[in-house]
């Protein structure tokens, strides 16, 4: 909530640092949601959403409906058998995530146990659309890593290939999702923002508790703003 009583998903309205929101995407081809964690938030202004997943959320993930991990199943049958949602913990160290409004793509930045920076990894998805209780966005399947070096690569190529071929995605989405990617680049190699804003030395407020994952994680939200 807002000094002023204005929630953050509200036009106007900021969430303040240590509030806890919901990062959501819904399902490719579907209406529902089929991933949510919980997350603080780090700063929220007109032109970036830092929010922080914490080491042992208790998130909502896909699985197969056999109880197999999604990125186990064969690539051939992955987006066509079956699904069911579990509710487990994010295992390893923790996850900031940078979004800035209108932007096709997040980026999110992860270390070593010891604390060590690893990378950042880019995200390409829709837009994520605020309301009072968080943001919500869609997995477009293609993503980038980026090294401190300042060298990328693309990550599941497959992944983006076999969506389509399953009718999880046109081939006019595709073009756009390529071309999003390609603008994704243009912003590493000329090392823009995020990555020439020192996020990588940043640290969460150890005060901060882990969030608890809501029942009502699901709820559609009554009022949304962009």
């Amino acid at each position: 909530m807002t000094d002023d009583g204005r929630t953050g998903g509200e036009e106007g309205g900021r969430w303040s640092p240590g509030e806890q929101v919901l990062w959501r995407y819904r399902a490719n081809g579907g209406d529902g949601f089929h991933i949510c964690r919980p997350v603080t938030v780090v700063r929220d202004t007109s032109s970036l959403l830092a929010v922080w997943m914490a080491p042992g959320t208790e998130c909502v993930k896909p699985v197969m409906a056999d109880g197999t991990p999604v990125h186990r199943e064969p690539l051939a049958t992955r987006y066509t058998k079956p699904r069911a949602l579990l509710r487990d913990r994010w295992t390893g160290t923790g996850v900031l995530k940078l979004a800035r409004p209108g932007e096709p793509w997040s980026v999110w930045l992860f270390w070593e146990p010891d604390r060590t920076f690893r990378n950042w990894y880019v995200n390409l998805e829709a837009p994520r659309v605020r309301w009072s209780g968080g943001v919500d966005s869609e997995d477009h399947f293609l993503d980038l890593s980026v090294y401190q070096d300042r060298t990328w690569r693309w990550h599941d190529e497959d992944e983006f290939a076999q969506a389509q071929a399953a009718g999880l995605m046109s081939a006019e989405q595709a073009a756009e999702v390529r071309e999003a990617g390609s603008r994704a680049v243009e912003v590493i190699e000329r090392w823009g923002r995020p990555f020439s804003d020192g996020w990588e030395h940043w640290r969460p407020d150890p005060s901060w508790p882990v969030p608890a994952l809501p029942a009502d994680w699901d709820r559609t939200p009554a009022h949304v703003s962009s």
